[in-house]
């Protein structure tokens, strides 16, 4: 799950893109920097706030997703080697293996 600043961050940048591109062609429509400056603002404050709400939720959303089988325990930084053992044997039990996903421990 992403953090609410990861989720503004990419808001942000994404709409940033958005900007330069409807700015560009409202004022190749308009001519007019007044007009091209109002349109893209608004429009672009508009889609940032439904952006964000957008990935919020879709959060909450489980499907399509893949959980990592300890997803639901709390991990310490600081793992010993003997830690990473059990937490392999736990996966390989449940013949669940890193190969499957992304995951690694």
């Amino acid at each position: 799950m992403d953090t609410r600043r990861r989720s503004i961050a990419k808001s942000l940048t994404w709409r940033i893109a958005g900007v330069v591109i409807l700015g560009a062609i409202s004022y190749a429509f308009t001519r007019d920097l007044a007009a091209t400056t109002g349109i893209t603002l608004l429009f672009h404050g508009i889609r940032l706030v439904m952006y964000y709400w957008h990935e919020r939720l879709w959060e909450r959303v489980e499907w399509g997703r893949i959980r990592h089988p300890l997803s639901h325990y709390v991990v310490r930084p600081d793992l010993s080697e003997e830690d990473h053992k059990i937490i392999r044997q736990f996966l390989q039990e449940r013949e669940f293996t890193v190969a499957d996903t992304d995951y690694e421990i």
